[in-house]
């Protein structure tokens, strides 16, 4: 009898000690560890629609994307105000570094102290780095963008304390994504620009825009900076079908506008390394993010292989429907996975996914400790 309480005894430690272990792998497992153990406090994005989570929705403005079908693959299919059918490149980015999920609009009013810790997009659909961009647009200029950064610190300040406030700034991931309004919307599209200023005097216009957002985000404590490039202008479905030959049938990247991009995206590589290597001894982490080579392989490449249709969006004909011409009358198709683009200028949350891991070196750089 005793020989078998000593054998129930010994099999239900064995039963308390495997439970135990499970609980303990799956909560391992369920958390998933920071790239690098990361330190990196909060992620702040400044630019254009390819990372605006909804700032326009509370603005006067057309270009909103706060309804069908935007948003079909989204949590809960909420149409949030990005321009996709999912998440944008900077939602998985913030996922990828461990902080949050998905980044929210700053102009959201809902926004608690907590949630603005962990960092917030000032970004806003069709904004530029043209003055005149955002003026056509009647959206959040950059320099406004960089206005609600500094009302952010001050209402963070007050929260939780300046040198609380200043140690999160200090140790956070700053996204500069703009720069294909400026030319699709305003130089190609409109005369204003092109009467005084040359593609090339247009670039180091833009540049020189650029440079100005870099140190003015240096100045304000910004220490990781991250500036994305260009896409090949000439790939996307608008471009395609507005400059094309035969909209229809040749649906193939025009490499004009392409060009352009390539161009200007090497010259803001160059300046962005020289900014690294001036402010190096300072602490600066600061890197180019190439979008344009790992789109051009999706569209032109080996990547095509993973998709069904490269020239045209998911969202209606997906030849010109973006912004309010992509709405609940549209059509959309079964599967947006299938496709490079939702609408005709934005890409698809699968297509994000890809940029995103093509520029995996990079973001780890940015982020180690």
């Amino acid at each position: 009898m005793e020989s078998c309480h000593r054998h129930s005894l010994l099999l239900f430690l064995n039963v308390q000690f495997l439970c135990t272990a499970f609980f303990f792998f799956v909560v391992a497992v369920s958390i998933k560890p920071r790239p690098f153990n990361n330190k990196v406090s909060a992620g702040f994005i400044f630019g254009d629609s390819t990372v605006d989570p909804g700032n326009n929705n509370y603005v006067e403005t057309l270009f909103r994307g706060n309804f069908p079908p935007y948003g079909k693959d989204f949590k809960d299919q909420t149409p949030t105000g990005r321009f996709t059918n999912g998440k944008l490149s900077t939602d998985l980015i913030v996922s990828y570094i461990g902080l949050k999920d998905y980044l929210p609009p700053y102009l959201d009013p809902k926004l608690s102290i907590e949630e603005m810790m962990t960092g917030v997009s000032f970004a806003s659909a069709g904004s530029g780095f043209d003055p005149l961009t955002p003026a056509i647009t009647s959206v959040v200029s950059i320099p406004k963008q960089v206005e609600y950064f500094k009302e952010y610190k001050k209402r963070l300040e007050s929260a939780i304390g300046k040198k609380k406030m200043e140690d999160i700034i200090n140790r956070a991931v700053f996204l500069v994504s703009a720069g294909t309004n400026d030319f699709v919307v305003n130089y190609f599209a409109l005369p204003i620009r092109r009467k005084n200023f040359t593609v090339s005097a247009y670039q180091q216009l833009i540049l020189q825009n650029v440079k100005q957002l870099l140190q003015n985000l240096w100045d304000e404590g910004a220490r990781r900076i991250a500036v994305a490039g260009l896409p090949p202008m000439g790939c996307l479905p608008a471009v395609i079908t507005l400059y094309s030959e035969n909209t229809i049938l040749e649906r193939g990247c025009i490499e004009k506008y392409s060009r352009v991009a390539m161009e200007y995206n090497q010259m803001l590589k160059t300046e962005a390394n020289s900014m690294r290597g001036r402010l190096a001894h300072l602490g600066a982490r600061i890197d180019y993010i190439d979008i344009f080579t790992p789109l051009v392989d999706m569209i032109q490449g080996l990547g095509k292989h993973d998709f069904v249709e490269v020239s045209h969006g998911c969202c209606g004909t997906g030849y010109l429907e973006a912004g309010f011409l992509c709405n609940p009358g549209s059509s959309v198709c079964v599967d947006a996975s299938k496709y490079v683009f939702f609408d005709s200028i934005h890409p698809t949350e699968k297509t994000y996914t890809k940029v995103v891991i093509a520029n995996r070196a990079v973001l780890d750089s940015i982020i180690q400790n």
